[in-house]
């Protein structure tokens, strides 16, 4: 249910707050983790007994979105559940669940971390099991969770936080980004988005840097892509 606050008295509705900033990333980065994560379990699976360099490269993707889901999950513990509490009480129990699943994506999380250098080290059967019962664990929380933020929270934070407040949100996440995976973790974005990321760019990324995406980061994005299905 819609986090918005009952009307004091009588039947006329509150009137809708009105808009402070516009927090519409937080649907386009959840789409890069819903895809990734969903897309785990086949990739993990297609990989060979004793293929290290395929081995290697799928872990990294699932080291690469591990960092990620850190990231954004931290980011909105340190930044975002206090102001919300204090700013919009009426939200209260929303928050609280919220932190409840955080808390249950990072059991999942830590256990795909723990369970992935043994299986890049020796790709088989037994060291893939661990890995897909977390990845299992982490695709049943995501669908969950992503869906109830969007409902319940992205729309108060956009009638409570500033602009430069949710700004600092994407700006977290790019920084967590690990060195030489950049172009990797933007593709991921723009293929995760409903027109293949076109909208995406525009909005976000100045014409130079589409310029160098389309020279540099597509062509490494594409050859990436490739090393994770074993093309």
């Amino acid at each position: 249910m819609p986090a918005t606050p009952l009307p004091a008295s009588g039947d006329t509705p509150a009137p809708r707050a009105a808009k402070t900033c516009d927090a519409s990333g937080m649907a386009d980065i959840h789409r890069l983790f819903r895809q990734g994560f969903a897309e785990g379990p086949d990739l993990v699976r297609g990989v060979r007994n004793g293929d290290l360099e395929h081995a290697g490269a799928v872990a990294g993707q699932l080291d690469l979105l591990s960092v990620g889901l850190h990231s954004h999950h931290e980011g909105e513990d340190e930044r975002l559940w206090d102001i919300l509490d204090k700013r919009a009480p009426a939200c209260s129990a929303h928050v609280a669940r919220m932190k409840a699943q955080h808390a249950e994506m990072l059991v999942n999380l830590d256990a795909l971390d723990a369970a992935l250098p043994a299986w890049r080290a020796t790709p088989a059967a037994e060291t893939a099991a661990p890995v897909l019962a977390a990845l299992d664990g982490i695709n049943e929380a995501l669908a969950v969770h992503l869906g109830d933020e969007e409902t319940t929270i992205v729309p108060v934070m956009e009638t409570t936080l500033t602009q430069a407040e949710v700004d600092w949100f994407g700006e977290h996440g790019r920084k967590s980004t690990p060195k030489g995976q950049l172009w990797n973790q933007l593709g991921a974005i723009l293929a995760s988005q409903p027109d293949g990321g076109d909208a995406w760019m525009h909005k976000n990324l100045p014409g130079p840097v589409r310029l160098l995406w389309r020279w540099v980061g597509k062509p490494r994005y594409e050859k990436h892509r490739a090393a994770l299905t074993g093309g």
